[in-house]
């Protein structure tokens, strides 16, 4: 027990210290502009997000609003970090390779699936054109296994600081500050994003390089369109009962956890920071599973 409460100090002081140079402005030799926080050689780039309080949800006569963005509420947030873009192919080939662990297909009828042989190799699903794309045919299940890795990387492998935000920590840094249906404003307006009508090359047709958008105030690039994200949250139809701690939701239907931010082949409705759909934690739902990928939260207290 000792050891473990040191390693996980040792690991936090890490990440503060690499914090710490990140918000003074200390970059790399050579690097153009500041460096996010990297913990350690296959930890995500993370942005930190102040702590705050937002009013979650949409209001009712916000245009492409569902019954499940309500009621409005109020939720305070503690300080925590968020990976600057979705994990990418390139990242997540990194695990598979290390760990030999084997995603199950996102698809069997199309046989959509990761292949993870062992021996160090890896190989993404066959539609990946490229490294940078975000990680997508991921179920929530996925995503743990992910995450479990990282933990286990920080010498953290049992509660570590790694996790999925939650769905109020989700929404709360896609607003970044904001209260319109868009950190950009109420508009879908022109390629700010990639889905269905957002007027970008990628649009209704394949998903972006992660981070081919500009970043939203929080230093976040790609929350909102291209691929749906994971959250930890169980699936409830509204937020009556919600916490209010911004801590996640665990319970309601927790066969089904909350997914965010909508996907390239998505209508502009479902690329708002209040839109919110679901689907099955071991990634039964066609519909979403080839569309979802996640990125990584870090807890900083």
């Amino acid at each position: 027990m000792f050891m473990a409460e040191m390693r996980r100090l040792a690991a936090l002081a890490a990440f503060l210290l690499a914090t710490a140079m990140a918000q003074a402005g200390i970059a790399q030799a050579g690097a153009a502009e500041p460096r996010s926080p990297r913990e350690c050689a296959d930890c995500p780039e993370l942005v930190v997000i102040p702590a705050g309080t937002f009013l979650m949800g949409s209001p009712a006569g916000e245009e492409g609003r569902f019954d499940s963005e309500g009621p409005l509420h109020r939720v305070a947030v503690a300080a925590f970090a968020l990976g600057k873009t979705e994990v990418t192919v390139e990242e997540y080939l990194v695990f598979l390779r290390q760990t030999g662990y084997q995603p199950a297909p996102c698809n069997h009828l199309l046989g959509l699936a990761w292949r993870s042989p062992r021996y160090g190799l890896a190989y993404p699903p066959g539609f990946v054109e490229s490294p940078q794309q975000p990680a997508v045919c991921l179920s929530w299940d996925d995503a743990q296994a992910y995450i479990a890795w990282l933990n286990a990387k920080v010498g953290a492998p049992h509660s570590g600081p790694y996790r999925l935000p939650s769905e109020a920590e989700w929404e709360y840094a896609a607003r970044a500050g904001t209260s319109t249906a868009r950190w950009w404003g109420a508009a879908i307006g022109g390629a700010n994003a990639n889905c269905n009508g957002c007027g970008s090359r990628w649009d209704n047709s394949q998903f972006a390089p992660a981070g081919s958008f500009g970043p939203n105030p929080f230093g976040l690039y790609d929350m909102l369109g291209n691929v749906w994200q994971w959250t930890e949250d169980c699936w409830n139809p509204s937020y009556r009962g919600a916490p209010a701690d911004g801590t996640a939701w665990t319970s309601g239907d927790c066969a089904r956890r909350v997914l965010r931010g909508g996907s390239w082949s998505n209508l502009p409705k479902f690329i708002r920071a209040a839109a919110r759909s679901s689907g099955g934690a071991p990634g039964q739902d066609v519909d979403y599973s080839g569309d979802a990928g996640f990125r990584v939260a870090r807890s900083i207290r």
